[in-house]
């Protein structure tokens, strides 16, 4: 009622809504808005909609409107930057526990952040941020920190001081894309490529930010692909080609949601129209009826309405009222644990529970907010995390889950193109120096720049992948697919090739993917042959139900199947796992035929992968339109994928200062060591006080495993008369990390205790020879890295 003499509804922003579930909720908002005031205008604001008449029907449901277009690519003057190491980087990296190109990165943007009068300086994700601005402010940048896991008061707090001048940068994600208002800013620095063509418009466009005015920005890029995707997504910018919105259609906890919502409207209505005040929204035209019964259904089980089919009647319950409030918002409740200075009392930030339950232990550090912490406690039932300041380069940064920014298809697709373009030139003779000066004058960037990512493809042996042509390299167990297919349709194809995989072996298959490459980690016996055939034989048609199918092993399908099952009311309220398993598996079962299941594969399909790509995409190759190369080396474009935020914290190639950081941090680990001949015998000790040849004092046996620090369910796995399959490997891990012990002792302590490292991983470690002994511990970090990279894809 309150609402029944509106006129006009204004949509900033509406790209950012459209490409939600909180748009579709919207849009179904507008349609209920309808039903009490009658028609009305409807006006969206936005400077960076890729398929303007697909989102006017978004925003109008397809009534007539008028879309008024505004040149805003030739508004932006881009440069992209990869900078040159000096001197003063090399002496700087020490300082900064990083290497002399990362710190290069620190100085170049400090330097554009004295140069400006006020600068904000984007980055792609939280742990970039932190890792980034923690280096920043070493090195003595006046800059803040911004981002959504910051507490609300140092939020508000580094805003108020950028906008008073007290700061003259402000490090931030895209918490400040939209339009907070701090001032007048003068230079936006873009920390490597901002991934797609509405993110550098949107980030850029907040320098100058006024009529007439161009908006100046630089990307810093840090490696070839970075470099590559940079060019190509400022030449899309400047010719205003931006990406279209991937507006959710046909999400079914949204009708869940809202449907609820027309009954505190009306009190009661016929099921039938409610359907249609719920289909006459863009994003749920083609939503068949029977779909919505399902929905109703389900929600009049869980007592949120009450359904009369004989009557076909939708009805209020005691439930709806509670429901209703509870679930205004489709943003997703996830638990957060609250970082509390036990020092001060005051509030840091919050940290994903998925961090806490893998990472925070006592005694462990992290950088949040640009400053490093230790963990004194976790606060389980409070969901807090208790820390005091420390100063330890080697803090971890926390891992916040939903940051990555995929890169579109047709980005990759560019870069491809761009990848043949510049070998061609080297094909038909031209020295990099020539190449670089073309690629300077097509694109906007410096020669030092395009030399440095044309040295990928100047170093490259064998054939080039590109938009038209696939490399599938192997060597040993890994097994690298280079397609430039983007994100979502890459990890489709890697889904999908892990699956198969390892459905033929019976093993685990380890996969990580990136907008370029598939890399997967493959079981004995597997060759690039293998994926070959798999590439060019399957149906592109079974490419769905085998990505369904995998995904009940999944992970990331249960944890949103959590998700969707509060939308619809099958949780009162879901407040995470509340342990060390992230599984959902008891939820599977009972709600695998029903909309909730529909639904949260569906949102998986569409946030997660691209199954239309990638099965066009089979199609091609099966048509003789792409073709496949394989090589057995590994290649520079192959390996070129191996990088990500944690580059900040650690250089690659680790120096001895950062090595030296390694061996003390596992000296002073904790590991579990146990004898597994008498049983009789464990004990909980810092790596460094562990023996060169440790045994029971119990019974004098060699035969002690070192285990994780909490590991009591492998001891009780161990001592176990009757052991389900799952204690008989935890069983067989331990008489393997059991046997390193006995055959190198205290060595095979020191790799086992590492993170991530089990005896497989340790085998490799120890049995290696080397020269040096810092070696040793490089190798570890190595396996430390890999682990961090693809712990996420083990099923």
């Amino acid at each position: 009622r309150a609402l029944a003499d509106v006129e006009h509804v204004v949509v900033d922003e509406v790209h950012e809504l459209a490409a939600s579930k909180r748009g579709a909720q919207l849009a179904v908002g507008l349609e209920h808005l309808v039903e009490h005031a009658g028609p009305f205008q409807r006006i969206g604001l936005s400077a960076t909609v890729g398929d303007p008449d697909e989102v006017a029907r978004f925003l109008t449901a397809g009534r007539g409107c008028d879309v008024f277009e505004v040149d805003v690519g030739s508004g932006v003057d881009v440069r992209v930057v990869e900078p040159q190491v000096t001197p003063e980087d090399e002496r700087l990296a020490g300082e900064l526990m990083t290497d002399a190109r990362v710190a290069s990165h620190v100085r170049f943007i400090d330097e554009l952040v004295a140069e400006h009068e006020s600068v904000l300086v984007f980055v792609n994700t939280r742990q970039t941020a932190e890792g980034l601005g923690s280096r920043l402010k070493e090195y003595g940048t006046d800059i803040g920190i911004h981002h959504g896991s910051l507490s609300k008061g140092a939020r508000i707090e580094v805003e108020d001081r950028f906008k008073a001048g007290e700061l003259d940068g402000l490090l931030c994600t895209s918490s400040m894309e939209l339009g907070i208002d701090v001032g007048r800013i003068d230079h936006v620095v873009q920390y490597q490529s901002p991934r797609q063509v509405s993110r550098l418009l949107q980030r850029v466009g907040r320098a100058g930010h006024r009529r007439n005015l161009v908006s100046s920005g630089t990307v810093v890029t840090t490696r070839p692909d970075d470099t590559f995707e940079a060019l190509v997504i400022a030449r899309r910018a400047e010719e205003g080609r931006v990406e279209p919105a991937g507006i959710h259609h046909g999400s079914l906890d949204t009708v869940a949601n809202q449907t609820p919502g027309l009954l505190m409207g009306f009190g009661e209505l016929p099921a039938r129209r409610a359907y249609e005040v719920v289909t006459r929204a863009y994003p749920f035209a083609d939503l068949a009826e029977a779909e919505f019964k399902s929905v109703v259904r389900e929600l009049s089980n869980n007592h949120v309405l009450w359904l009369d089919e004989e009557a076909d009647r939708l009805e209020k319950s005691r439930g709806t009222w509670k429901y209703f409030y509870n679930n205004l918002s489709m943003i997703p409740d996830e638990a957060n644990y609250e970082v509390r200075d036990v020092a001060s009392g005051r509030t840091v930030g919050t940290l994903a529970e998925r961090f806490v339950v893998n990472f925070a232990e006592p005694g462990e550090t992290f950088i949040q907010g640009g400053e490093m912490w230790r963990i004194t406690q976790v606060e389980e039932q409070e969901e807090q995390v208790q820390v005091t300041p420390v100063e330890d380069p080697a803090g971890e940064v926390p891992a916040w889950t939903g940051s990555e920014i995929p890169v579109p298809y047709p980005v990759a697709q560019d870069v491809g193109r761009l990848r043949r373009d510049a070998a061609g030139r080297f094909d038909a003779g031209g020295s990099r120096a020539e190449v670089a000066r073309w690629l300077a004058e097509a694109y906007p960037t410096d020669e030092h720049t395009a030399g440095e990512a044309l040295s990928q493809i100047e170093d490259h042996e064998g054939p080039v992948p590109d938009h038209e042509t696939v490399v599938v390299e192997y060597f040993g167990r890994d097994v690298v697919v280079n397609a430039p297919l983007g994100h979502r349709a890459n990890e489709t194809v890697g889904r999908f090739l892990s699956s198969m995989l390892g459905q033929r072996t019976g093993s685990s298959v380890g996969m990580e993917i990136d907008p370029y490459r598939v890399e997967l980690e493959v079981p004995r016996g597997i060759r690039g042959g293998d994926v070959v055939s798999l590439l060019e034989e399957t149906d592109p048609g079974h490419l769905a139900p085998i990505l369904e199918l995998s995904l009940k092993n999944a992970d990331s399908l249960k944890f949103k199947l959590a998700q969707v099952a509060a939308k619809f009311g099958s949780l009162k309220r879901w407040r995470g796992s509340g342990g060390r398993s992230f599984g959902r598996d008891r939820l599977l079962e009972p709600l695998k035929d029903t909309p909730v299941y529909d639904e949260a594969v569906r949102e998986t399909f569409h946030e997660d992968l691209d199954v239309d790509r990638a099965a066009s995409f089979l199609e091609a190759i099966q048509a003789g339109q792409v073709a496949v190369e394989t090589h057995t080396e590994r290649t520079a474009i192959g390996l070129g994928g191996r990088s990500s935020g944690r580059e900040l914290l650690s250089p690659e190639n680790a120096d001895a200062s950062v090595i030296d950081t390694v061996r003390e941090r596992i000296k002073g680990d904790r590991v579990l060591l146990a004898c597994l001949h008498c049983g009789e015998w464990d004990r909980t000790q810092k790596v460094e006080r562990v023996p060169d040849q440790p045994e029971c004092p119990e019974c004098g046996s060699t035969q002690v495993a070192a285990l994780n620090p909490w590991a009591e369910e492998v001891l009780k796995a161990v001592r176990a008369n009757e052991k389900d399959a799952e204690q008989e490997k935890m069983t067989e891990r331990a008489y393997r990390s059991a046997s390193l012990v006995q055959s190198h002792g205290k060595r095979a302590v020191i790799a086992l205790a590492a993170r991530g490292v089990g005896p497989h991983n340790a085998a490799q470690v120890i049995n290696k020879w080397r020269e040096d002994e810092d070696d040793f511990y490089r190798d570890i970090l190595e396996k430390e890295r890999q682990y961090a990279r693809t712990k996420s894809f083990w099923d």
